[in-house]
Order: C-alpha cells, then sequence, then structure tokens
C-alpha cells in the first residue's frame, strides 16, 4: 500500500471510528478543505468542522468508505455517511466522493463531491426538493453551515478558556 494510501485508510478508519483527533492528524497544517454544504475552508476551520460533524452526529452517524487510491501526489476515496438531520431528525444518506493532494506525508487539500440537491431532498424534506438545484439553496446552506461552525469554535474556545 502506497503511504499516501494508508493516511486515507487512517483518515477514513478514524472517521468510521468517531474519532476527530486522529482524522485531522492526517491533515497538513495548511490544510484546505471544499465541499458543497461548507463551501472552502481552511486550517483550523477544517479541523474543527470534522470535531462538530462527528459531534452532532453521535450514535446515529455511520460512515463506511472503500475504493482508496493514491499515489506520490493526489488520491481518492467514496465514502458513505449515514446519520439524522436537523430537528426532524429525517435520515440522510451521503455518498461522497473525496478527492486529496497530499504534502509532506500529509493532506493538504481535500474536496468531498456529493449531489447538493440530493442531500437537500433527504435532509430537508418537501424545502428541499423544491430549491435543491438552486443556487439560492446551495448558498443559504453553505452560511448556515459557515454560522454553526462559527458558533462550534466560538464554545470550543470558551471551554479552552475557562480550563486556563
Amino acid at each position: 500500500m502506497h503511504p499516501n494510501e494508508e493516511i486515507l485508510e487512517q483518515f477514513y478508519s478514524a472517521f468510521q471510528n468517531h474519532n476527530p483527533l486522529k482524522m485531522t492528524a492526517c491533515y497538513h497544517k495548511n490544510v484546505e478543505f471544499s465541499d458543497p454544504a461548507f463551501g472552502n475552508i481552511k486550517g483550523d476551520r477544517a479541523r474543527a468542522m470534522w470535531f462538530m460533524l462527528i459531534e452532532r452526529g453521535g450514535d446515529d452517524l455511520k460512515v463506511t468508505y472503500s475504493d482508496i487510491q493514491a499515489n506520490d501526489y493526489n488520491g481518492s476515496a467514496k465514502w458513505t455517511a449515514t446519520y439524522k438531520f436537523g430537528p426532524e431528525k429525517r435520515t440522510v444518506v451521503n455518498h461522497v466522493v473525496g478527492t486529496f493532494y497530499f504534502q509532506n506525508g500529509k493532506i493538504l487539500q481535500h474536496t468531498d463531491h456529493f449531489d447538493l440537491s440530493k442531500w437537500a431532498r433527504q435532509a430537508l424534506g418537501f424545502k428541499g426538493f423544491l430549491l435543491g438545484k438552486t443556487k439560492f439553496l446551495k448558498l443559504k446552506i453553505q452560511q448556515q453551515s459557515s454560522a454553526a461552525l462559527s458558533r462550534y469554535l466560538r464554545a470550543m474556545r470558551s471551554i479552552e478558556e475557562d480550563a486556563v
């Protein structure tokens, strides 16, 4: 197995086992992450996103992965997350293809590709069905994801400050 395939195996195994600390240890300090729901985020925000998603998913979050491939520069993997979303606890099954660029044995760029309109139908119900293919809904989802991540980071910093 190529060393960068091992990194992806560690990353997804940690995700499957709800271990964001081990996941984010696979990331370069200047990591850049992108997906349809969060848009482009970097560094600590990208790392915090995994902590938030795993915490929110709780025991309902199930992750499977396959088709890990990598060489000296880039790689890819397929993965599926199943979880409950929102106040209505709608079941979402999200099929994702992750693409990666590596630097010095770490993930420097990570892009997750998935069908946002399919996600919206599952997560948001009829509203997602009606608006799922619109740029308006994509921007609204990204704004809400960014705001949730900012609140999560503030709460984490508050806990850290209280511990000092």
